[in-house]
């Protein structure tokens, strides 16, 4: 099936809802960095695991809301996942190819074809 042809189908299914590209990696809380001063917040230093050694740290604000709704914080050593995810047009689909595999005869395919006749 053609590229267009497969965009074009998913296009047109209604039952289909589209989601933000995203990519969830698992992480550690190394350390908590406290603000001198009071109009700053706390940061929650984030180790990402499975990112290249440069990125691997990640500062956010320890300022956290839980499904209730209530405000938390995260502790030192805490295991996170974090979900970096890419809103609308921001993202580009990679979409393989169809391949057909490939037909070959064997040799033993042929002698026997031949002995047929």
């Amino acid at each position: 099936m053609a590229k267009s042809a497969r965009i074009m189908e998913r296009s047109l299914n209604t039952g289909r809802i589209p989601e933000p590209a995203s990519t969830t990696m698992p992480g550690k809380v190394d350390k908590i960095i406290s603000s001198r001063r009071r109009k700053h917040s706390e940061k929650a230093q984030i180790g990402v695991d499975r990112a290249s050694r440069r990125y691997r740290s990640l500062r956010i604000e320890n300022s956290l809301t839980d499904e209730n709704g209530d405000e938390v914080k995260l502790k030192k050593g805490a295991r996170v996942e974090v979900t970096v995810a890419a809103e609308g047009k921001a993202s580009t689909s990679r979409i393989v190819k169809d391949r057909q595999p490939a037909r070959r005869q064997t040799r033993a395919s042929t002698e026997g074809h031949e002995n047929a006749r």
